[in-house]
């Protein structure tokens, strides 16, 4: 701790004393810091450990998490996540659509991203893998164990299902959506919200299976439009498809509209659909 030399006004002067780079004047000084550094502090006692269940190092980690996300995507390739329900058994029709649609995002230069897990994600990344492309998984934590699936090349487990949201559509070009249950639902109304509400460009979203989702579809258009809870217009967000060609159609449409050089998002300038929500 110094003294503040006194200045030309006559002020009285305040004792100083310094935390890391933050200066502070006034006050009484912390005794168990005089005459201390912040390192020696650091090494020479363990102190409580409890500080590491605060939010405050909470914070770190997320941040932590962030970072090394945006390390191991920030080169992939042009990319397409792929949603859909970890129940799904290897003799489901929809497992092998996701193999199909996999393996056709590969060949035709993208790369799959999926949450890791089993079912359809399990069947995308298989797809990807067997047709010698890039599959990536980006698993989260759950109270259960659940390792990245056989199938993935590139993986990493979040803690947060925040950070691993951004991560699904930071570096995707399009969403395509096999049928799951309400994780998969999250995941659609989430990117469709992020759309609607341009908070993302704009990029396709694709649901596979018709059957599977035209009840939902029939609410919405029977339900939320009348109801002024939707604009009509946002019905064009998505595109229901049991045809896998219809979806790498769809998605090399969009790359038509993306700017160069543009390895994410969507197409720019999103056409007007009416007021957003909140």
């Amino acid at each position: 701790m110094t003294t503040t030399p006194e200045p030309a006004g006559g002020r009285r002067p305040r004792p100083t004393r310094h935390r890391g780079p933050v200066m502070l004047r006034g006050g009484e000084p912390d005794p168990q810091t005089v005459g201390t550094t912040t390192d020696q502090r650091l090494l020479d006692r363990r102190g409580p450990a409890d500080w590491v269940h605060t939010d405050p190092w909470r914070v770190l980690r997320i941040q932590s998490e962030f970072v090394e996300g945006f390390g191991l995507l920030a080169e992939l390739p042009k990319a397409v996540s792929v949603f859909g329900s970890a129940r799904t058994k290897p003799d489901d029709p929809y497992y092998a659509a996701g193999v199909e649609i996999g393996a056709a995002l590969a060949r035709a230069g993208y790369a799959v991203i999926t949450g890791g897990g089993p079912g359809a994600m399990e069947a995308a990344n298989r797809g990807a893998c067997e047709a010698e492309g890039l599959s990536v998984g980006l698993g989260i934590e759950l109270p259960f164990e659940q390792e990245l699936n056989e199938w993935v090349d590139v993986g990493i487990a979040f803690r947060y299902f925040f950070v691993r949201k951004t991560m699904f559509v930071k570096y995707a070009q399009a969403f395509v959506i096999l049928p799951g249950g309400f994780g998969t639902l999250d995941e659609l109304f989430e990117s469709l919200t992020l759309v609607q509400t341009r908070k993302v460009t704009r990029f396709p979203v694709i649901l596979y299976g018709s059957a599977y989702w035209s009840g939902l579809i029939d609410w919405i258009r029977a339900t939320m439009v009348p109801a002024g809870t939707i604009n009509q217009a946002d019905l064009d967000l998505f595109t229901v498809t049991d045809d896998v060609e219809e979806v790498l159609a769809l998605i090399k449409a969009a790359d038509v509209g993306r700017d160069p050089g543009d390895g994410g998002g969507g197409m720019r300038a999103p056409r007007d659909s009416g007021p957003v929500d909140d």
